[in-house]
């Protein structure tokens, strides 16, 4: 299964979503790459490394614009139409999704095939490729919600 479905997948079942949040918002990191690392079961330095150097790219040109934007357009607007300011916010998500899908079938063409290591072992590596790592207690939920 190719990484994107996968992640849809991996998306609908409890906690993922809560623990890929907390993990962005509370540690500062790509839940991109580190769902990638899960699913192409790697904990190899030299391939995180180049593939945390590509999301890193990637997120600083697209998606971390987009994901400010998307959050400025969430409070109202005195002067702005509700429903307006509303559906440009939802243009602005289904852009930034689309972004986050791009980096994605990016990081994909990088794995060379599934690797051996178990989901938190690949999340602790790609967490310390990315830079400062996560704590162990978020990584773990996160392989936790995982299955």
């Amino acid at each position: 299964m190719g990484l994107w479905d996968w992640t849809l997948e991996a998306y609908a079942r409890p906690g993922v979503p809560e623990a890929c949040l907390a993990l962005q918002d509370d540690h500062g990191q790509n839940t991109p790459l580190l769902l990638w690392a899960v699913w192409a079961e790697t904990a190899d330095a030299q391939l995180l490394a180049r593939a945390a150097d590509l999301a890193r790219r990637w997120d600083g040109l697209a998606v971390t614009p987009l994901r400010a934007i998307r959050r400025a357009l969430k409070p109202s607007f005195d002067g702005v139409d509700e429903g307006a300011r509303h559906e440009l916010r939802e243009d602005v998500k289904a852009v930034e999704l689309r972004a986050e899908r791009v980096l994605m079938e990016t990081l994909e063409d990088l794995a060379s095939g599934p690797g051996a290591a178990p989901a938190l072992q690949a999340l602790k590596a790609a967490s310390q490729a990315w830079g400062p790592p996560a704590d162990d207690d978020a990584l773990a939920a996160l392989a936790a919600a995982l299955g």
